[in-house]
């Protein structure tokens, strides 16, 4: 006769092998989910697109070719305004792929898989497995997440420090935890590596949030929690990890301190000033020079996230039904996440804000939607109903578009058939106000794939229940993003100056020029590894550098342009077709000879090449 403690003990291994390859099976599809989307939108085209994103992978270039890894540089001057830490990680891509632009958004990718992969290993903790896998596809293909992970900025390193942070937080202070030592150094080396992404946002953010949950729960004063917590070693991570840039940047940008409150053009006072006190501070208070940024409506930055974390924001009502009291892991980690969300919207309602300055508190938006969702309540039912009815409107919104498009030319770039409506551009989606009917028709594919896409989400809500609804849903972003990577492509023109860089290499060598901003045109930058002069370009984020000392003279005014341009040696400007008639006032029509026009751009020589002149203006 068989064992009975043996066949019960027998049965309890299967169950524990079997859970533990469904955790494993959802993992990987979390995983498979968020390559999907972020490694495969890495491929090139579409161009690094002027502004922040060429600047990043730019300046990465520049530490490799001129040794200097502390301090940023942009065409030679200073760029002291952020942490180099994603710097550094670019400059590691291009060692060992290369320098691409597709090599460049490989750390920006590979931390965005991690950042998925993190929060739905947060909510198996907190939650279990189910919870945690809806977590991840939430992360893996919100709206949010992609679109602010287009352009090479940091901000989603820094979100995986802070999830980290956050989840670390909650198993130090876990009295089932068996390695609370560990976890609280994690805590620390989260912390210090997120002071060299965005600088004292990366602490104050979770530690703000911490402290919150702490009053909440009384635990601020408990001498054993603090004990658990191990500030002092904590501390000495940090700094471990931390200080050695803050300190080489200070003693390689003199002078070593200021403590001015007053920010005035014009005047230098050394990286600590700059990077501290009118980074940070003045920054905060929207005291800065320059004031270089927009900001966001605060109403706007609330309830945009809304959007930010579609398809499944339909889903967080049902979160708001469950229990926040922290009597088990799961309250525990609900109340901590309610106040991680609090914190950061609230902190940026009293600051200059953007709309992908709430990046941090998506992780914790995942993992209640996560949880709500795992309910499986009646709110849940409504919320995948409600998906069905936005799918199918905005499938049969793409088909309309598509046939009424059908028959319209397209001739020249897309450009051409865009508006301008540069009030809106504040907001992170302004630009598509710029959309007119015309201009779909250049953009058939993407359009036929997105609406591929929606009627998948419309059918898959429809007709499906359970876990294969919301997968569902995933592949339905994953195609809808795809479509979006396409036309991106098409935008190319617009976003980038790449088509008139190919025009320059062709061209016999010269000099280069840029009209008024670096920003404008710096895709030039990268993809021809050169410096230019920048014509009335002491503007914005080259302001204070190029007072520093050592600064390189590439700024010129009107009358040495108009010296330039007269002398035999060729040059090149780059400028948009709006400041054309500022050039023809200064040197006259006749000197300045059209070698491509693109994107609104064009690309101007002093010297003939062909017969190619510049056309009347219109």
């Amino acid at each position: 006769m068989e064992n009975p403690v043996k066949t019960v003990s027998g049965l309890q291994e299967t169950g524990d092998r079997s859970r533990a390859v469904n955790r494993s099976q959802l993992f990987w599809l979390v995983v498979l989910f968020a390559a999907a989307v972020y490694l495969g939108c890495i491929l090139s085209p579409p161009s690094l697109m002027d502004d922040v994103d060429a600047v990043q992978a730019q300046i990465a270039h520049n530490m490799i070719s001129s040794g200097d890894w502390v301090t940023a540089r942009l065409d030679g001057v200073a760029y002291l305004e952020k942490p180099p830490l994603i710097y550094w990680m670019i400059a590691v891509a291009y060692k060992v792929f290369g320098v691409h632009d597709w090599a460049a958004r490989i750390p920006i990718a590979l931390s965005a898989i991690a950042l998925c992969v993190t929060t739905a290993a947060f909510g198996v903790w907190a939650f279990g497995r189910r919870a945690g896998f809806y977590a991840g596809l939430c992360m893996s293909t919100c709206i949010g997440l992609f679109l602010f992970t287009r352009i090479l900025v940091p901000d989603v390193v820094l979100t995986l420090t802070i999830v980290l942070a956050m989840w670390a937080f909650l198993r130090v202070l876990d009295e089932e935890e068996p390695n609370p030592r560990a976890w609280a150094a994690i805590l620390a080396a989260s912390l210090g590596v997120g002071l060299l992404l965005k600088s004292l946002i990366a602490i104050v953010f979770p530690a703000a949030a911490a402290i919150i949950y702490l009053l909440c729960t009384r635990q601020l004063f408990s001498a054993r929690m603090w004990k658990r917590l191990r500030p002092l070693s904590g501390l000495a991570i940090i700094l471990l990890i931390a200080a050695p840039w803050h300190i080489l940047a200070t003693l390689r940008n003199p002078p070593y301190f200021s403590f001015t409150m007053k920010s005035v053009p014009g005047e230098y006072h050394g990286f600590f000033w700059f990077f501290f006190i009118n980074e940070q501070l003045l920054r905060f208070l929207n005291l800065r020079s320059p004031r270089d940024y927009n900001t966001v409506p605060r109403l706007y930055f609330w309830l945009l996230n809304l959007v930010w974390l579609f398809p499944w924001s339909v889903y967080l009502p049902a979160a708001l039904k469950l229990s926040y009291r922290p009597v088990d892991r799961a309250g525990r980690t609900r109340l901590l996440a309610l106040c991680w969300t609090g914190f950061v919207l609230v902190f940026f309602t009293f600051s200059t804000t953007q709309e992908y300055y709430s990046m941090p508190c998506y992780p914790a938006l995942a993992l209640l939607i996560g949880s709500g969702i795992a309910f499986n309540g009646r709110i849940v039912r409504h919320g995948t109903r409600f998906l069905t009815v936005i799918c199918s409107i905005a499938a049969l919104a793409a088909i309309a578009i598509l046939v009424a498009v059908h028959h319209v030319p397209t001739p020249g770039d897309i450009s051409q058939a865009l508006s301008s409506n540069p009030e809106a551009y504040t907001l992170s989606l302004g630009h598509m106000e710029d959309l007119t009917l015309k201009s779909f028709a250049y953009l058939r594919i993407p359009l036929a794939l997105a609406a591929a896409s929606f009627l998948i989400g419309a059918i898959g809500t429809l007709q499906t229940a359970g876990k294969k609804v919301y997968v569902t849903v995933a592949i339905m972003m994953v195609v809808f993003f795809h479509a979006a990577r396409l036309a991106m492509i098409d935008f190319d023109p617009y976003l980038s100056s790449r088509p008139l860089v190919n025009k320059l290499l062709q061209s016999p060598e010269g000099n280069l020029i840029v009209d008024h901003h670096y920003y404008w045109f710096s895709s030039v930058f990268f993809y021809t590894d050169r410096t230019a002069l920048l014509l009335n370009g002491r503007f914005n984020n080259l302001v204070y550098g190029s007072y520093a000392p050592n600064a390189p003279s590439v700024f010129l005014d009107d009358n040495q342009f108009r010296d330039l341009w007269q002398r035999p040696e060729r040059y090149y400007i780059f400028a948009k077709d709006t400041g054309v008639d500022h050039l023809e006032s200064l040197v006259g029509k006749d000197q300045l000879n059209l070698l491509e026009e693109s994107g609104g751009k064009v690309l101007i020589t002093n010297h003939p090449v062909s017969s190619s002149v510049l056309p009347n203006a219109p």
